[in-house]
């Protein structure tokens, strides 16, 4: 989130000490059969600092900044303390570690004072030659991932339960994967349930909302996407059909070069999103406290000034391409060796522009891209449509990862 460097060395002593004034846990359940109604704490929130936002037809509240999946416990408790009431996580991050971590910081907090959502991914059921779901794929396999998250996380149910990964429409419509979910909804173990999309994003945001059944779609949206135009637009069918909508890749892959010296302007980056209103919160990833602590003051005053305005323009004034890839897919044609350019250059966003190498080498595990490629092709003769130089940012992928 920092718009600065050299800022890890923050403390969560220096955090709390010069965090944002007045805030604590948000009544977040409202109405929940599970708790009896609202949390003890919620009267302590400063209302005036926090903006609010309803989850759609969920009777979920949440400020508008919450908090996508982090390893470190203590800024875990850090963001819970200051008034982070929803995180984010996942099965599939640091392999079910991020859950047992998550699970061990609400051990001890009231049930109705946080909202914990996470999924499961449908990559490993997908036929990767036609991207929809195999005919053969089993959907108990979707209730034992759930199952297992539940038992790591140590909670009776969860707030948010999303099939992540979803590229097509058809893949959103699975009716053995919808099934499951209703069973997981009937039996009292997840409140809601939901789609992740981070490719196509407007087709599976309309599938989400014509389907009746989806409580919450997640989507990728960002200042960058050449498409944000028809995210927009999508989005805005989902929150009129009654969805909730939860942005991440907010922050469009954090740095304008390769070489990390222009960070994008974080702050605006997210004011950009949240000027959408009917985003209803944003999950970013924090990996400092500073991070945090920014974050949470954009609500402090949402509206992007004509500065932050300058510098999300910078990319194009300065001529950096970023390191953010649409997932247009129209480089997979070009590939004489098929390669899954898109998932590698989502590795390296994680790897280069988020620092962060196991997340780089989990999304190449979870979609079977193998961590050495394009090793036997001397030129790539692939044209990204945003302008990248595949080649170099394949090999500068495989020298982070080696």
């Amino acid at each position: 989130m920092s718009n600065h460097h050299h800022r890890n060395g923050w403390s969560r002593r220096d955090f709390i000490v010069t965090g944002v004034a007045g805030l604590a846990a948000a009544a977040c359940n409202h109405g929940n059969s599970k708790t009896g109604g609202g949390s003890a704490a919620s009267s302590a929130v400063n209302q005036s600092t926090f903006v609010f936002r309803k989850l759609g037809r969920t009777n979920i509240t949440l400020p508008v900044v919450s908090m996508g999946s982090m390893n470190n416990p203590e800024l875990i408790e850090a963001a819970f303390d200051q008034g982070v009431v929803h995180i984010d996580t996942s099965s599939a991050h640091a392999r079910g570690n991020n859950e047992r971590i998550i699970g061990r910081m609400v051990r001890n907090r009231p049930r109705d004072s946080f909202v914990i959502a996470t999924s499961t991914g449908v990559d490993v059921f997908r036929d990767h030659r036609t991207e929809l779901i195999r005919a053969d794929a089993d959907p108990h396999a979707v209730y034992e991932s759930f199952e297992g998250s539940l038992e790591r996380l140590g909670l009776d149910y969860v707030d948010i339960y999303y099939l992540a990964a979803n590229w097509d429409r058809r893949t959103v419509m699975f009716e053995p994967f919808m099934k499951v979910l209703e069973r997981m909804k009937k039996e009292g173990r997840t409140r809601f349930v939901g789609v992740t999309t981070h490719r196509n994003e407007p087709n599976v945001i309309h599938a989400a909302a014509d389907s009746g059944f989806y409580d919450v779609v997640a989507t990728a949206y960002n200042f960058r996407q050449h498409h944000r135009a028809q995210v927009r637009e999508a989005i805005a069918h989902a929150a009129e059909a009654g969805l909730g909508v939860v942005a991440f890749k907010t922050q469009a892959g954090v740095y304008w070069d390769e070489e990390r010296q222009h960070m994008i302007n974080m702050r605006a980056a997210l004011k950009w999103v949240l000027e959408d209103t009917n985003v209803h919160t944003t999950v970013p990833a924090f990996n400092t406290y500073e991070e945090l602590r920014e974050g949470l003051s954009v609500m402090s005053s949402l509206p992007l000034t004509p500065r932050e305005r300058e510098d999300l323009r910078l990319g194009d004034t300065m001529g950096w391409r970023g390191l953010y890839c649409q997932q247009c897919q129209q480089c997979r044609p070009q590939c004489p060796h098929r390669q899954d350019i898109p998932t590698l250059m989502r590795g390296h966003m994680y790897a280069i522009g988020y620092g962060d190498i196991d997340r780089a080498r989990e999304t190449l595990h979870t979609a079977s891209v193998s961590m050495t490629p394009c090793r036997d092709c001397s030129q790539c003769t692939v044209r990204c449509a945003a302008g990248f130089d595949v080649q170099s940012r394949v090999a500068a992928l495989h020298h982070r990862l080696a």
